[in-house]
């Protein structure tokens, strides 16, 4: 006994002594208007590895803090992020008391206007495509500049397109196999469903899966992680859509395990910013959660957010000054009501099965099954035996005539002659008559009745000239999906993942309308005897209603996906290495035996595989608790697309010669100040995407070699580039400085320089010379001098300033101004081949064809710069518990005309007809151009219960 006491004594000593020396700091976090605690705060040591989700009660308590200054951060989805300097001292805890954190209004709600601007992309220009969608869980300057700010113009990050980053619910890849990309519209109006969202820049590491060089997007539908309450939206705008209601509804975790989240809404316009653009929109979510134990729960999410909308069209300078840039082709009247002949529909119900299975502290799993079935449609008027329906067609302008030269054989003969007298007459009935003319495509269907009298005593159906149709795709999607996540020890974490994919697609075309006609001949109305008929198993179908014809084909596409990655971390480095493996299969099955493709048509194809490897590695470097260098870099390989793997999909089984996956190289370095009041990002990168290819289709009118000689050519041909190589080198930087609580200024800016980097081959498949010989009469153009070239559809360079002023009485108001560059149209690659020198009725140079012309003419059009002026304001109250949020922005407020993309047509694929048609000073084929938005505004009405 006398040795227990002092023995007892001693272990108390120490105790005391290890507690003296222990250190840490906590505090409770709360809501800002309710005071309620505020659960699954991220609590974060800046530049340390410390990192904690505080509790239901709102705690946190961070141990084994270092002794010295720090920055403790406060980040949760939809509230500032409060950033605190703290002291740590030998010995000591640090109790921070109560945390307050304000939401943070203005971010969400621009985030939420975002999706104004994904207007359906790649309808008719795939070089027009945002990025935007991707960045609305940031709140990066630079990323909200880069979404908010340039979206409008369709600002590209790094000029990279959607197709090079990864969208994930519930970590499963949303990227559609057919062209790489996600279709917003998927889940499109589900704002508060869909906010809570993780995102990664870059190469940078991500949790849930390898990614692209441009980033991850993970959206998180899980039932019980959204904050309590119920929320009701009203909008107003004059962009795609009038106005918008959207009710969301979170229950929470309850006592008996269960949490569930519904939302809804509606967008509808009877006409958008451009003229006959239609919107009708509905979005209906709903996500359950049911927590079994401590260790596991159960997740369905479902939605379903069925969309129409009308399209608006590319138009030439002659027609935008005959009109307005706002002037759309595709409508016209019909009984008093504007009818779009060009409409998107979207119907595609998606359904989410998750098993979150936490093994201990530090280890998680999540697995997943998605499917997803439905229709994607795009409708326009087929026409046989009859001319063409578009008010905007070249015969029908006044350049028609105004640049009209004597032809010899199909051939300009170089003999010009404007006629200003038809051109004049053209003009005025142009005018006139701008639109669609619906009463007479009726007319055109119907043969009259002859009464007793002689007169015509009324219509009845003949055969349709006209019809509205619409290509059709059905997909079901299959994915099953696993993520693995474990803290090996205090400096290393594992990420690991396995994905397979499965897709059956559906590809036809379906006759919507018979526009007041009997029915429709399934012929192609080029050709005659067996090559007109769309099916020879089925020929001289008539072809009514609800009915397919013309193509009609299957693909079938699997996936395999795997990654691991490890990150490792330390006092004064992090560092990550991944790796990824992926096995694809396609497969074309033709459905219909065309008559002009008899042998390659019917059946299945040629089964394509791929099997690509991906490996990316990066530091981060902690100068201090303020500064980080941050260095990634990547190199994988990518299968090419379906969309891209067969060249003529809607008639044969070809595929494309010379086809290889993409390589793809990344490098980026990273600079980072951020201090309570200076946050500031400065980023250099460079990539390359190399060995691409790119399938796209025109209207082509002249003559091609067909390698045996000459033959006229007027069909529609698809034209695939291979070995094309792309180069993007530039540099992002953000500035963000508060200059007192209520002022903060921003600067972002973005320079690129992103071209084309090599010369790549270009073949064309055309229909209008396949004989029975020639089953696949691909032409070998050779090479199309692109190099140099910039890539098309995007600003390089793009900066924004910013002030704003947030009121202790919750109003505030802000201001940021806007100048877009160096935005290029999208180069014609026949007119840059050998073949644009050569008469195609000699197969010799044409004489009068001159370098220094050929330049001139060559030339990419750049775009003129545009300053955008932007204001944001609102304000929120709170009532009875309740609370009230009123936003209002207006863009572009000085309602600048700009262009937001283009491209040149390819009708005059070579020196003579382009020189001919240029040197008239009215091209009847001058380049297309999309225009951006002119004044918007956008005002939401929030009530919080």
């Amino acid at each position: 006994m006398k040795n227990v006491f002092p023995t007892l004594f001693l272990l108390f000593q120490l105790g005391l002594a290890f507690a003296q020396n222990e250190t840490g700091v906590r505090g409770t976090v709360l809501d800002s208007k309710s005071q309620k605690p505020l659960a699954f705060v991220v609590v974060s040591i800046q530049n340390t590895t410390l990192m904690q989700l505080s509790t239901t009660a709102g705690e946190f308590f961070l141990e084994d803090v270092s002794v010295g200054d720090h920055l403790i951060l406060f980040h949760s989805q939809g509230f500032k992020d409060a950033l605190i300097p703290i002291t740590i001292i030998a010995g000591q805890q640090l109790d921070l008391g109560t945390i307050i954190l304000e939401d943070d209004v203005v971010s969400e709600v621009q985030t939420g206007m975002i999706r104004l601007f994904d207007t359906d992309l790649s309808d008719d220009n795939s070089g027009s495509e945002s990025t935007s969608g991707l960045l609305q869980s940031s709140k990066d300057a630079f990323q909200l500049a880069a979404a908010f700010n340039w979206g409008q113009a369709r600002f590209r990050i790094r000029g990279l397109d959607s197709e090079n980053a990864t969208t994930m619910i519930n970590g499963i890849t949303m990227n559609k196999l057919y062209d790489g990309r996600p279709q917003w519209g998927n889940w499109g109006g589900l704002n508060d469903a869909t906010r809570n969202q993780e995102f990664s820049i870059g190469t940078a590491p991500s949790d849930y899966t390898f990614g692209g060089i441009l980033g991850t997007q993970e959206i998180n539908t899980r039932a019980s992680i959204y904050r309590t309450g119920t929320r009701i939206t009203v909008s107003g705008t004059n962009t795609n859509y009038s106005w918008r209601t959207m009710g969301t509804y979170a229950s929470g975790m309850g006592s008996n395990g269960w949490a569930i989240v519904v939302s809804a809404a509606k967008r509808l316009a009877q006409e958008g910013h451009f003229e006959g653009t239609t919107y009708d929109a509905n979005s209906f979510f709903m996500s359950v959660e049911k927590k079994l134990n401590e260790s596991h729960s159960i997740n369905f999410t479902g939605f379903y957010t069925p969309n129409t909308r009308g399209k608006n069209s590319p138009n030439t300078d002659e027609v935008i000054q005959l009109t307005s840039e706002k002037y759309n082709s595709y409508w016209g009247f019909q009984d008093g009501k504007k009818r779009n002949a060009r409409t998107k529909t979207i119907e595609e119900p998606i359904l989410i099965l998750n098993h979150f299975f936490k093994i201990n502290d530090h280890t998680n799993l999540n697995s997943g099954l998605m499917y997803q079935f439905g229709k994607i449609g795009n409708s326009n008027i087929d026409y046989q035996s009859a001319n063409s329906p578009d008010p905007t067609y070249f015969r029908k302008l006044p350049s028609y005539f105004t640049s009209l030269y004597a032809r010899d054989n199909g051939e300009y003969s170089g003999s010009f002659t404007p006629d200003y007298e038809n051109a004049e007459k053209s003009k005025v009935q142009f005018l006139a008559n701008p639109q669609i003319d619906w009463q007479a495509i009726y007319q055109a269907n119907q043969i009259p009745i002859i009464g007793g009298n002689g007169n015509i005593s009324g219509y009845e159906p003949a055969k349709s000239h006209y019809v509205l149709y619409e290509d059709r795709t059905d997909d079901k999607t299959m994915v099953a999906t696993s993520i693995f996540n474990t803290q090996l020890n205090e400096n290393l974490i594992l990420n690991a993942g396995a994905s397979f994919s499965n897709l059956k697609s559906h590809n036809y075309q379906k006759l919507l309308d018979l526009l007041g006609g009997a029915y429709f001949e399934d012929i192609d109305g080029f050709y005659s005897g067996n090559q007109a008929q769309s099916d020879l198993n089925n020929p001289d179908r008539q072809v009514v209603e609800g009915e397919v014809y013309g193509y009609n084909y299957n693909y079938v596409a699997t996936t395999l996906d795997a990654f691991s990655q490890f990150k490792f971390s330390y006092d004064k480095v992090d560092f990550y290495l991944a790796q990824s493996f992926t096995s694809t299969n396609y497969q074309r099955e033709g459905l219909y035996k065309n008559g002009i493709y008899e042998t390659i048509s019917f059946g299945k194809s040629e089964k394509l595989q791929f099997e690509n490897f991906g490996f990316k590695g990066g530091l981060t470097y902690k100068l201090s608790g303020k500064q980080l260098l941050t260095f990634n870099g990547a190199h994988l390989t990518k299968a090419p697309t379906v969309r891209n793997s067969f060249p003529n999909s809607r008639l044969n089984n070809s595929i494309v010669d010379g086809m290889q996956s993409e390589n793809i190289n990344s490098l980026d370095a990273t600079y980072i100040f951020r201090s309570p009041k200076l946050k500031s990002r400065l980023t250099a990168y460079y990539s390359t995407i190399k060995e691409a290819t790119k399938t796209s289709f025109f209207y082509a009118e002249g003559i091609f070699d067909n390698g045996a000689g000459y033959t006229n050519t007027n069909a529609f041909v698809s034209q695939t580039l291979t070995q094309l190589d792309k180069k993007n080198i530039g540099a992002e930087m953000s500035f963000e400085y508060q200059w007192s609580p209520t002022i903060k200024s921003s600067l972002s800016a973005a320079y690129g320089k992103y071209t084309y980097d090599s010369n790549p081959n270009l073949s064309v498949n055309n229909d209008a010379v396949a004989t029975v010989e020639n089953t696949n009469p691909s032409f070998d153009f050779g090479k199309t001098l692109l190099k140099n070239y910039k890539q098309a559809g995007m600003p390089q360079q793009a900066y924004a300033f910013g002030i704003e002023y947030r009121d202790p009485k919750y109003w505030w108001i802000s201001s940021n101004i806007n100048y877009l560059a160096e935005t290029y149209i999208d180069v014609s690659p026949i007119s840059r081949t050998s073949h644009f020198y050569t008469n195609p009725a000699s197969g010799f140079p044409f004489p009068e064809a001159t370098e220094a012309r050929a330049v001139e003419l060559l030339k990419q059009e750049k775009f003129d710069p545009v300053m955008l002026l932007n204001f944001t304001g609102g304000k929120s109250w709170r009532i009875r518990e309740k609370y009230l949020g009123l936003f209002v922005s207006v863009n572009n407020a000085l309602d600048k005309k700009y262009k937001t993309g283009g491209y040149e047509q390819a009708r005059n694929a070579n020196f003579r007809q382009l020189n001919q048609d240029v040197s008239s000073g009215t091209p009847s084929f001058g380049n297309k151009y999309f225009y951006g938005y002119g004044r918007t505004y956008f005002v939401n009405l929030s009530f919080n219960l």
